[in-house]
């Protein structure tokens, strides 16, 4: 399955077999973050069959809610085209990101403004999916803010469910603590559970 996507001229799509084979490393990325108890997330970012970029998600690590998956992948790259002498709005509009999760709107806003062409996630991100479950950063007209992406959704999207409700069924550890008022009841009130951190 091969065909334009995005906005870059002469970019082609992989084929399915190359997608297969990025996605199951996504994955690996992905299942190192549940492991180390972030939300499973992990992509990668190829540009030319070469992983440029690879990242999972850091923010309970990092403390850092910005250090999504892609966010991390993304640093990669742009220190790999620096290094290279190369400019990363050309680098990017070569690169496929595969992602386990769909983008969330920062994401999905930063990889607009660096004109990545083409996106394959897995499942959607219903509470903050910027490709479409949410608000579509991809391909709505929003002028000034980069090129336009294409997106593929749906590879293993059910195993992508399962990690995150794996997650979600445990203890975060990063959780801030509830205050407890006078009288012994927690700030956040008697019906709300603590939250779990949220990603893209």
């Amino acid at each position: 399955m091969r065909g334009q996507a995005g906005g870059a001229a002469g970019f082609l799509q992989p084929p399915d077999s190359d997608v297969q084979s990025w996605m199951a490393k996504a994955f690996d990325m992905a299942r190192d973050a549940l492991e180390n108890g972030e939300v499973p997330v992990g992509c990668l970012m190829v540009y030319n069959d070469e992983i440029l970029g690879k990242g999972r998600n850091e923010v309970n690590e990092s403390r850092n809610a910005t250090r999504h998956a892609e966010m991390v992948a993304l640093d990669q790259v742009l220190e790999w085209s620096r290094l290279k002498q190369l400019d990363p709005k050309e680098v990017c509009k070569l690169t496929v990101l595969y992602v386990t999760v769909e983008p969330c709107i920062m994401c999905a806003a930063a990889l607009r403004l660096l004109h990545i062409p083409l996106v394959v996630y897995g499942c959607k991100n219903d509470r903050f999916g910027g490709c479409g479950s949410v608000l579509d950063i991809s391909s709505d007209d929003l002028p000034h803010t980069g090129a336009s992406f294409k997106c593929i959704s749906g590879h293993r999207a059910e195993e992508a469910i399962e990690m995150l409700k794996t997650f979600y069924k445990q203890e975060n550890p990063n959780a801030p603590k509830p205050k407890v008022r006078k009288g012994g009841q927690s700030s956040r009130g008697l019906c709300c559970p603590a939250e779990k951190s949220s990603s893209s």
